[in-house]
């Protein structure tokens, strides 16, 4: 193979109201919309594009894979590199997010604390820890 399948650029989440979602990332990433249209909003996270886009829309996208619903279940979970799970878990519960747990000293070596997007999607934050 010549080219490297090794540099994720882009994830696209299928979400129920396009604006919404986006209203949520807006408030608790502060990260920039870098496109936006009737059926998604994409933002920056440094390297990384995340893309929300309203359901009926991915059914095109994936063909002739089906598009699961809100009440099928996560089967991932989406982990952002932190200094300090501490100061982003008090950050964004100004920002009236609600966690579903954490912070946690995993004993992998990780503090971490995990919420949930409007669509239900699963985001974690997760601080490496000292060696000791």
């Amino acid at each position: 193979m010549s080219e490297s399948l090794k540099s994720v650029g882009a994830i696209t989440l299928f979400v129920e109201d396009p604006a919404r979602s986006k209203a949520f990332y807006e408030q608790v990433f502060d990260a920039p919309v870098v496109y936006e249209d009737e059926s998604s909003a994409a933002f920056r996270f440094e390297n990384t594009i995340v893309n929300l886009l309203a359901r009926p829309a991915a059914h095109e996208l994936i063909a002739p894979a089906g598009v699961g619903g809100p009440e099928t279940g996560t089967r991932f979970q989406l982990t952002i590199w932190v200094e300090d799970a501490n100061a982003v878990v008090a950050d964004i519960a100004e920002r009236g997010v609600e966690l579903l747990n954490g912070p946690i000293d995993r004993e992998w070596g990780m503090r971490t604390a995990a919420f949930t997007d409007p669509d239900g999607h699963i985001w974690e934050v997760a601080q490496q820890l000292a060696e000791s």
